[in-house]
């Protein structure tokens, strides 16, 4: 006669071991009895197996993270690349802002000159007849209507002071179309050395833009890497820990177990409040890191933001009263750096200020930096003294009219502004 299978847990009769769900009931057997031949796995075994894959994992998360350790190490060095870049590129730019203001300058006058020539042929335009004919037929024209002889000398007088009154118009207008060639061919010599500059500038500035997404696609392989390495690890730990509370569950009913399994529940507990800890605690102390190591003195140490010429000063009139920083007038495209090192803390549009972003230089002070019309750094991003952080728009240097681009900078000490005229250098 078969004899039942009696489980006896904490607190059990009998008959209520032999009531448990047939659930319990395979599970135990299945961890009471060898495998057959071809059957799956026990929960002992997935258990090991899933240890294995998160040691393994464990691994590769430290190998991903001394990855990411390297590339944050090598992102230092091509920032410090890019302000030598950036560097090199200001010099193109100051070329180039020396080819534009030529260029338009050249522009202005030959059309003031060309203005100039076209009044003079429209005030003697209507005289053309009167002088073509006395070119042709002096005496005839002068004898066409019959005059007393007093009259007559006079007419001539006043021809001949009209004669000399049209060549001196006759030379200025030759004056003027001389002047117009000559500021023509001035034009047309410029013109190629502001092609060159632009071309330099281009050149110097795609290969600034491309050490900056390589510096980004470096860093955000190292952080991809970092976290898929962290995801398969946790993945693989809950797994792991899933079979060890089953495991857990089923020695507690059969050996009474229980305390046990509480206290790898609070060492697990202590674990992850310690790790919690310790997270906070990093960030507190990243935190509590300064941002950048402030401006100094002002002894005009720091990095000018742009190329260019100061069209607006600290304190100059403006319909809003007195400036709180300056305006930069820079040429096209030019390359926009941080006037100090530190942490990008805002980069997006604001209000009407456009793009605009503020550095903390940490003592402190804040530089902001606005009419950019692209932005090449992000928030939280650490910025060096010199380091690119954004890009002007651009304009046609060869059309007088046109609207010149504006960087507006401003630096602030404890919130209020104050003039950053003392610490920058005067290269700009």
């Amino acid at each position: 006669m078969t004899m039942p299978l009696l489980l006896h847990g904490p607190g059990m009769t009998a008959r209520e071991s032999l009531l448990r769900p047939a659930a319990a009931l395979a599970l135990l057997l299945a961890l009471a009895c060898p495998p057959a031949f071809g059957a799956a796995p026990s929960a002992e075994q997935r258990l090991e197996d899933a240890e294995r894959a998160r040691a393994a994992d464990l691994a590769a998360q430290r190998a991903a993270a001394a990855k990411a350790q390297e590339a944050a190490e090598e992102e230092r060095r091509l920032a410090g690349e890019q302000v030598v870049a950036a560097a090199r590129l200001r010099t193109a730019e100051d070329a180039l802002a020396a080819a534009s203001a030529r260029v338009a300058e050249l522009e202005r006058r030959r059309q003031a000159a060309e203005q100039r020539l076209a009044a003079r042929a429209a005030d003697l335009g209507p005289l053309l007849p009167l002088i073509v004919r006395l070119s042709l037929y002096p005496a005839e024209t002068v004898l066409a209507v019959p005059r007393p002889p007093e009259q007559a000398v006079r007419g001539v007088l006043v021809l001949r002071g009209l004669a000399g009154r049209l060549e001196q118009e006759a030379a200025a207008m030759r004056d003027e179309q001389a002047e117009v060639a000559s500021l023509q061919r001035e034009l047309d010599e410029a013109l190629p050395g502001l092609t060159a500059a632009q071309e330099d500038q281009a050149r110097q500035a795609a290969a600034l833009d491309a050490e900056i997404d390589g510096m980004r696609a470096l860093r955000a392989a190292a952080e991809d890497a970092a976290s898929d390495a962290a995801r398969q690890a946790a993945a693989h730990a809950a797994e792991a820990d899933g079979l060890r509370a089953a495991i857990a569950r089923i020695d507690a009913e059969r050996q009474a177990a229980e305390a046990r399994a509480r206290a790898d529940r609070a060492a697990a507990a202590q674990r992850r409040q310690a790790a919690a800890e310790a997270a906070a605690r990093q960030r507190q102390e990243a935190l509590a890191r300064p941002a950048g190591p402030g401006v100094g003195e002002p002894r005009g140490q720091l990095t000018a933001p742009v190329a260019g010429s100061v069209v607006r000063a600290f304190g100059d009139s403006t319909e809003a009263g007195p400036a709180n920083g300056v305006s930069y007038q820079a040429p096209p495209a030019a390359r926009v750096v941080s006037p100090c090192g530190g942490r990008v803390v805002f980069a997006a549009p604001f209000r009407s200020f456009g793009l605009l972003m503020i550095v903390d230089c940490g003592g402190g002070y804040h530089f902001v930096l606005s009419g950019l019309f692209r932005l090449d750094a992000e928030v939280g991003q650490r910025v060096e003294a010199g380091g690119p952080v954004g890009v002007m728009p651009s304009w046609d240097p060869r059309s007088p009219g046109s609207q010149r681009p504006l960087l507006y900078l401003e630096l602030r000490r404890d919130g209020m502004p104050i003039n950053p005229a003392p610490y920058l250098s005067s290269g700009a």
